[in-house]
């Protein structure tokens, strides 16, 4: 199945909406093929500022309103206790409350952005929007991060080679409880390291202390800027290393 005959089968939809790159394509897709896709950004504390800017410039440049609708993951038990499923009860969570706003709003079926390349089996995220039956056109039309990558760069989509993004939760051990000031600490410190050019990179809680993951191709970039690493991060924690595995871009 194409992108294309899948939005002649379902003509209208709500979108779950991350402004990231799978989520983007399929808006711009919907858009191209004449679907009348609505786009709903959730905004929890898992997300860092950056993920709504660029989920609303998106939106602009495609011309469509994005709903946003805010929750505090925080209250859901489930959730802040940090269990090894969290995934799971996250998107079950947040995409119960999407279903529940697109039907208000008159959309029937939710889609999100999963694409070929995610592996089900180790995403326990994805197991909750199947049983929600919330729809992946990506995945269903084998459609790669790879290629949407490329089809990205084509369409004129600044997005096409922006970094992939976990939500901020995956910073933090599982088992340990989170908490609104570890997370909104840890958006803090990977801001400061985005302002000084580093990209596609991770600030992981480790003891209390900042375990920093980059890319290879950076490792020598962060030595060269270890004093301005250091003077950056300090006021967000007292201890910091680079872990010497470097980070696998996607």
């Amino acid at each position: 199945m194409t992108l294309k005959e899948f939005f002649l089968q379902h003509p209208r939809a709500a979108l779950g909406f991350s402004g990231g790159v799978d989520s983007a394509f399929l808006l711009a897709m919907a858009g191209k093929y004449g679907a009348d896709v609505q786009p709903y950004f959730i905004k929890t504390v898992f997300q860092p500022a950056f993920e709504l800017e660029d989920a609303r410039r998106l939106t602009r440049e495609l011309g469509k309103t994005l709903i946003v609708v805010e929750h505090d993951v925080l209250k859901e038990n489930e959730i802040s206790a940090n269990p090894a499923n969290r995934c799971y009860y996250c998107k079950k969570t947040l995409s119960s409350i999407l279903k529940e706003r697109a039907l208000k709003d008159g959309y029937t079926l939710l889609l999100d952005g999963s694409n070929a390349s995610d592996d089900a089996f180790d995403r326990p995220g994805m197991r909750a929007a199947h049983e929600l039956k919330v729809l992946s056109p990506l995945r269903e039309c084998g459609l790669t991060k790879k290629e949407i990558r490329r089809r990205s760069r084509e369409e004129g989509l600044f997005t096409w080679d922006k970094p992939s993004y976990a939500c901020l939760a995956t910073r933090i051990p599982t088992g340990t409880v989170l908490q609104r000031e570890m997370l909104e600490t840890i958006e803090k410190a990977e801001e400061e390291l985005k302002g000084i050019g580093f990209r596609d990179f991770r600030v992981r809680l480790f003891h209390g202390a900042a375990r920093i993951q980059i890319p290879e191709e950076q490792m020598t970039e962060m030595i060269e800027k270890r004093d301005k690493v250091t003077e950056l991060l300090s006021p967000y924690f007292s201890e910091f290393f680079l872990d010497l595995k470097p980070r696998r871009s996607e």
